[in-house]
């Protein structure tokens, strides 16, 4: 299990904006958030930090769940949207999907304070930073299924290709709707067939505007 904030860095999460996630620290206490993936460092001056959407988990206390089993492997970091095919099964109870809600209104509000216009129609930087991750996240908060050990489910993985990750999913239906939700999270999506086997699967990128 990773290791939870020292009480400095805590105090330093909690004292965050309740709307904006700015943060308000030391250099020394803000570098180490980011290095923890815990907050990100504005691009734009005057280069304030920010709660990530793990940070915004962080604060409303969702990682004080007693179950253990509802949390993400510990070498996925603080939080970690299922990609699907996961070694050590996630529990998807009732703490889980607070988890993913909380991580998913943050990254919304990640949009808002970082995207062109505060729009939170389109992903933002931290996501194409991250696009297994992101990709996993927008699935899961809307209610699909990740496959476990014996397939059935999305997984989602990396690509040669810049700035996109594949999804697949065996059932036809549920990649459609895979697709759907990606789009509506703002990531241009496109269906191709594997050279072996004709399998279908997702090319998903995040728009840019």
């Amino acid at each position: 299990m990773t290791r939870p904030p020292t009480a400095a860095q805590r105090r330093v999460i909690d004292a965050a904006d309740p709307v904006t996630g700015r943060l308000r620290g030391t250099a020394p206490q803000l570098a180490a958030l980011v290095k923890r993936g815990l907050a990100f460092r504005h691009p734009r001056p005057p280069h304030d930090h920010f709660l990530t959407p793990e940070g915004h988990r962080v604060r409303q206390g969702v990682l004080e769940t007693p179950e253990p089993a509802a949390r993400a492997p510990a070498s996925a970091g603080v939080f970690a949207a299922r990609v699907g095919g996961e070694e050590v099964p996630v529990d998807a109870g009732p703490a889980r999907r607070r988890e993913v809600h909380s991580a998913w209104e943050g990254l919304l509000e990640l949009r808002r304070m970082t995207n062109p216009g505060g729009a939170t129609d389109r992903p933002c930087g931290w996501e194409r930073a991250h696009l297994v991750r992101a990709a996993a996240l927008a699935l899961e908060a809307a209610g699909h299924s990740p496959a476990g050990q014996e397939g059935g489910g999305y997984r989602v993985r990396e690509t040669p290709q810049p700035e996109a990750v594949a999804v697949h999913e065996p059932d036809g239906e549920a990649l459609r709707a895979c697709a759907a939700t990606l789009e509506g999270a703002g990531w241009q999506v496109s269906e191709h067939r594997e050279p072996r086997g004709g399998t279908r699967y997702l090319l998903a990128s995040p728009r840019r505007a």
